[in-house]
């Protein structure tokens, strides 16, 4: 499984909005369940910093996070309500459970 991280801290005058959009993909995700991989983003305590983790599922046909439409509308203007840049970076699972 490919997994994907990313980390990026919002302007704090943005990271509400922030907030309201990727809460937008995640209803987009409900509403259309895509297949193929799990998707979480956690803001932490300091209210400005986001982590989004990706992990791919090997099935024979996946959707892609990428594609859909209000995900692509919170990458479009992300560098605008950041301070520190979204940054990307693999990852291999050690542990997980549940």
């Amino acid at each position: 499984m490919k997994t994907i991280v990313v980390r990026y801290q919002a302007k704090p005058e943005r990271a509400a909005e922030n907030q309201r959009l990727i809460e937008t993909v995640f209803g987009e995700l409900a509403e259309h369940e895509p297949e193929g991989f799990t998707y979480k983003v956690f803001r932490l305590d300091d209210g400005v910093t986001f982590i989004h983790v990706v992990i791919e599922h090997e099935v024979d046909e996946p959707d892609s996070l990428q594609d859909a439409p209000a995900f692509q509308a919170f990458v479009a203007g992300i560098a605008d309500r950041c301070d520190v840049p979204p940054v990307a970076t693999g990852a291999t699972i050690v542990g997980s459970y549940r």
